[in-house]
């Protein structure tokens, strides 16, 4: 079992490799585009004026770059892991077990978050003006307050321990605080979005 300490990280991480500043930077990338997009959508709403004014079209169209860019932010992550040091991290047969259960609760959270969000709720549909009528409360968010992030960072620490990178670990906790930044910015502006919604309704209810 590998200890991870400042003596043995060289023989852990191989910073030499492009495919891990690639993979880094692809990590960083989505969240932070898609905040900037989506924001600038809200704004000047960019996305729904290609589409002739269809928020929806719109809203489908980002959700096909956000999986996309994804797909190919796993892509990357997948090439970077087969060009780190490889080292045993957990005792057989721990060594399976973990990973795999690691992985099919953290995709479990992934899917559910969809199926109960919806393709425009969970792609940034509110910045299109696609709001939806009540806060989600069932599972997975009724266990998890962000369920799609928690389970994305799952899955990644479960393939670096499938595939016994270590270097993947570090790289699991650098996509945790890229998420946790993120955070800060999505979830304020989306309550903003809500919140106003909301405002809007009981100045009507008064008119």
């Amino acid at each position: 079992m590998v200890s991870l300490n400042a003596s043995s990280l060289d023989g852990l991480l191989d910073f030499s490799q492009t495919s891990l500043t690639v993979c880094l930077l692809s990590i960083l990338f989505n969240p932070v585009a898609w905040n900037i997009v989506a924001q600038n959508e809200y704004r000047n709403k960019t996305i729904t004026r290609i589409f002739r004014g269809n928020a929806y079209y719109g809203c489908y169209f980002l959700a096909l770059l956000i999986f996309s860019f994804g797909m190919l932010r796993d892509s990357l992550y997948h090439r970077a892991l087969l060009d780190q040091p490889r080292h045993a991290i957990l005792p057989a047969p721990y060594d399976t077990l973990v990973p795999a259960t690691l992985f099919f609760m953290g995709q479990t959270f992934v899917v559910t978050s969809t199926w109960a969000l919806g393709i425009t709720g969970t792609f940034l549909g509110d910045y299109f003006g696609i709001l939806m009528d009540h806060r989600v409360e069932g599972f997975p968010f009724n266990v998890l307050r962000d369920p799609m992030y928690v389970g994305s960072t799952m899955s990644f620490a479960a393939t670096a321990l499938w595939y016994e990178r270590p270097a993947g670990l570090l790289i699991t906790f650098y996509v945790y605080v890229v998420y946790v930044v993120a955070l800060r910015f999505e979830g304020p502006f989306t309550d903003m979005i809500y919140t106003k919604r909301e405002q809007e309704r009981k100045n009507l209810k008064k008119a």
